[in-house]
Order: C-alpha cells, then sequence, then structure tokens
C-alpha cells in the first residue's frame, strides 16, 4: 500500500488564482536536474474526493475541485503553508473506495 498526501481547494483557486503552476514547474525542474522521479501530480476533479472518507472536507471545496496529490508528506505540507486556504488531506491506497488515486472525472 502507498499512503497519498494532498491539498484540496477550487480548480479555479489552485490554477488561476494561486501561483500554483509556477511551484509545480520549478518543483519539475529540479527534480528533473537531480534525477528524481516525479511524486507530484495536480488532478483535476479527482474521484477520490468522492468517497465517503472525505465527504466532509470535499463539502468545503467549491466545485469543481482540483488537488496537488503526492507521497511527500513534507511537499503537502509546504504547500498547505504556501497557499493557506486549502484541504488537507491522506489516504492509502488501494482500499475499499479508492483503488486508482490518479482517476478524474
Amino acid at each position: 500500500m502507498t499512503t497519498y498526501f494532498f491539498v484540496a481547494a477550487s480548480e479555479k483557486f489552485l490554477t488561476v488564482e494561486e501561483p500554483l503552476e509556477e511551484i509545480l514547474k520549478e518543483r519539475k525542474r529540479n527534480y528533473i536536474e537531480n534525477k528524481k522521479e516525479l511524486d507530484f501530480w495536480l488532478l483535476k476533479n479527482p474521484t477520490f474526493l468522492q468517497t465517503n472518507q472525505f465527504a466532509d472536507l470535499t463539502a468545503k471545496i467549491p466545485s469543481p475541485p482540483a488537488a496537488v496529490l503526492s507521497t511527500d508528506k513534507k511537499f503537502i505540507t509546504f504547500l498547505k503553508l504556501r497557499l493557506e486556504f486549502v484541504a488537507v488531506g491522506e489516504f492509502e491506497c488501494p482500499n475499499a473506495e479508492i483503488t486508482d488515486p490518479f482517476k478524474v472525472e
């Protein structure tokens, strides 16, 4: 099982109102330079947010939602501090509700 960590907010907030694209580009560049495998993904309308496990959290996020998913807890903590108005969470996968963490609608 893999543990995934995420920040989630409205798609508009993450892709238009915040400089998330710049942060992700810089991190990707750094990973490539250091020959490190990518461990983060920007997902628009991820289905894992539609599970019972995240019902309370999703109710607080304007639609359509988006999330940055990662296996690196420190990176998600950094994003939470940098972006401030985002929800955070984590889950192990696969589980009864989430078989594909990257599935989007």
